[in-house]
């Protein structure tokens, strides 16, 4: 700071280093704390601190992100450098692959296709993906569309598996090989046989909560246990043959009865299954769970590294009691700490439900949370993959937040996102006594590429009178007050009634408004308003008015509506947009 600031000074450029921090949001809590810090005389007046603080937090928080750094780059130039630089250093460094050989590493995906993948997966998906292409090896899409865990064919989603593709193509992820566990079968089913005839597992006609009360929980092998050899292998023909029903027989690996963890007792590897697979149909009565199937594909497609959350170590001890039993050598796992994502619950299955009973329109419906919805609103894959990679590989639970991901994507597109107005709830304004018979607004597209030209229409003005439109809110803050309406004039406003406001006019130039700290306000005019509508990602659809410029954009062009936040063009006629982010 400045020696010689006055406190208001000092309040404002810290409220602005704290806003360009965190995402657009200055903290009173955090301003305070700071304006204490950095001087003992502001402990004493505490009281006056705190209002003065109060009060130009609410300014700074309704400024736009880079109206916020651009006042905080001419306010206090050395903290903004500090800032940008603290970003760089930082970013966060995968630690390097234990065990690891360049050009032979060889990792997997393993989604269940139930729907597209969702910012839940996205961590997955992204950890491996960046190992692989650190150390120049192969990634694999191994579709985990078994049905062996239980009634699951139902969950399986035809469409999911072309889905699955595409969003792994927009997240820029390269696959070197394919496959469906529901074509490998006969080799789950020839495995499953030579473990029963190596002794090392047997066929279990105990009924599932018999099984887990009279002999899990308390550690003792049942009946079927001490079977011989040749008996478990007539009833692994009869599981084949359908002579049993479901539920009247499976496979457990003799992983030990007394097995310090219950979960992992004899546990099941192979079960009777009669549900139709979409894409199979009832070829296969005996499927495999997932942690048998993972044992046997791990090694037979040459997996060297497995990354996994650290809530799935039970896997891990199946995996190697299998390839211990078939005298396979041990892979290297990689785990990571639980994901929980602030303020949402991703479930394929609710939001799959809410899609057919018609709540949700579709997976590109923003309250999914699939990667289809957030390249919909205009988010972009690096900012995705950025936000990931700051996370680490750490066995620390970590609470994420989908500003981490709006922070990085507004990087990305502010440069490109052309400015326009937009008025949700607006408020007819007529403005009388203005000298011109017409206005050119000085309005231009990026205020940071001059060289992309201004947002060209002109003002009519009819016997000194002008209508337009500014917000419902700003029209209620602003009673009575002097305003600006930004890039066009000053005005002074009267009264709100009946959802319409007048003004005098007062000037156009901007010394005045300086100078009383007066709020510059977006607007649009009455003539050639463009109905638009904003899609926001709970689902809700704002209605408004857009300036005329908004006829000439495009499908697909990500733009920022100023003072409202980013979106993506989703129609033309009429305009629709979707919210990504402020």
């Amino acid at each position: 700071m400045v020696q010689g600031d006055s406190l208001e000074e000092i309040v404002y450029k810290f409220a602005l280093e704290n806003a360009v921090r965190h995402g657009g949001k200055a903290d009173i809590g955090a301003v305070m704390k700071k304006i204490m810090a950095s001087s003992e005389g502001y402990r004493k007046r505490s009281k006056e601190v705190i209002g003065i603080v109060r009060k130009i937090v609410n300014q700074v928080n309704v400024m736009s992100p880079e109206d916020q750094e651009a006042e905080l780059e001419l306010a206090a130039p050395e903290l903004i450098k500090a800032e940008k630089e603290k970003r760089e250093v930082s970013k966060v460094e995968l630690p390097e692959l234990p065990q690891a050989e360049r050009g032979k590493v060889v990792m997997r995906l393993a989604p269940f296709p139930s729907g597209p993948l969702h910012i839940g997966n996205a961590r997955m998906v992204v950890l491996n993906d960046e190992y692989v292409k650190r150390y120049k090896g192969k990634l694999l899409l191994v579709y985990d569309d078994t049905i062996g865990g239980g009634k699951t064919g139902k969950r399986i989603l035809p469409e999911a598996y072309d889905m699955i593709k595409e969003e792994l193509g927009w997240l820029g992820v390269k696959i070197h090989e394919m496959y469906y566990k529901s074509d490998r079968l006969p080799l789950f089913c020839n495995y499953t046989e030579e473990l029963i005839k190596k002794g090392h597992a047997y066929v279990c006609t105990c009924e599932a909560e018999t099984f887990r009360e009279k002999f899990k929980s308390r550690g003792v092998s049942c009946p079927c246990r001490a079977l011989r050899i040749e008996e478990n292998l007539e009833r692994w023909n009869k599981m084949i043959e359908g002579a049993y029903k479901e539920g009247e027989a499976a496979v457990r690996l003799k992983t030990g009865m007394d097995h310090p963890n219950p979960a992992v007792r004899d546990h099941v590897i192979m079960r009777i299954c009669d549900e139709e697979h979409p894409r199979v149909g009832k070829k296969y009565k005996v499927w495999p769970l997932l942690d048998f199937s993972w044992a046997i594909d791990d090694h037979l497609l040459g997996m060297t590294h497995i990354l996994r959350g650290k809530d799935l170590v039970k896997e891990d001890i199946i995996e190697k009691f299998v390839w211990k039993f078939l005298e396979w050598p041990e892979k290297v796992f990689v785990h990571y700490g639980r994901l929980k994502i602030s303020g949402l619950t991703l479930s394929k299955t609710v939001a799959r439900k809410k899609i057919e009973e018609g709540e949700y329109f579709g997976w590109e419906d923003p309250r999914t949370w699939s990667l289809k919805s957030l390249d919909a609103r205009g988010i972009k894959p690096d900012a995705l993959r950025n936000a990931i990679k700051d996370l680490g590989l750490s066995l620390v639970d970590i609470e994420f937040s989908p500003e981490a991901i709006y922070a990085h994507n507004r990087k990305i597109i502010d440069p490109v996102a052309n400015r326009y107005f937009f008025v949700k709830n607006p408020v007819e304004l007529k403005v009388f006594g203005i000298p011109f018979e017409k206005l050119t607004p000085h309005l231009p597209k990026h205020p940071d590429f001059p060289e992309r030209g201004n947002r060209a229409f002109e003002i009519k003005i009819l016997d000194g009178e002008w209508s337009g439109f500014i917000t419902l809110k700003d029209a209620e803050k602003n009673e009575g007050k002097m305003i600006r309406l930004k890039g066009l004039m000053n005005i002074n406003l009267n009264t709100l009634k009946n959802g319409k406001i007048s003004a005098e006019y007062h000037s156009r130039g901007v010394e005045t408004i300086k100078e009383k700290n007066v709020p510059i306000i977006h607007w649009v005019p009455a003539e050639e308003a463009v109905n638009a509508k904003v899609l926001m990602p709970e689902g809700e659809m704002i209605e408004g008015l857009a300036e005329p410029s908004c006829k000439e954009l495009k499908v697909g062009e990500i733009i920022q509506f100023e003072r409202f936040g980013f979106g993506k063009i989703k129609k033309t006629m009429p305009l629709e947009v979707w919210f990504a982010h402020k």
